[in-house]
């Protein structure tokens, strides 16, 4: 699976929020196909937003810049 750029959380939680509003009306409209397709996107949206969020807190390690290695041959 793809990682989730931890910018992106607003725009997750915008998605989020829309997809409440369908399954509400897909409730209302008893389309319970519907409403069980927008909870399985809910369930992976939400997983997606918890690893983003993880991503978030974690710290970057600086590495440096590589070099090569002494020739240790002596030729």
């Amino acid at each position: 699976m793809l990682q989730v750029n931890p910018k992106m959380l607003p725009r997750l939680a915008e998605i989020e929020k829309d997809l409440l509003l369908r399954r509400k009306r897909a409730q209302e409209e008893h389309w319970l196909g519907e409403a069980e397709g927008i909870d399985s996107t809910l369930t992976f949206l939400r997983a997606k937003q918890a690893e983003a969020a993880r991503l978030a807190k974690r710290t970057v390690a600086n590495l440096g810049l590589p070099r090569p290695r002494p020739d240790s041959t002596g030729a």
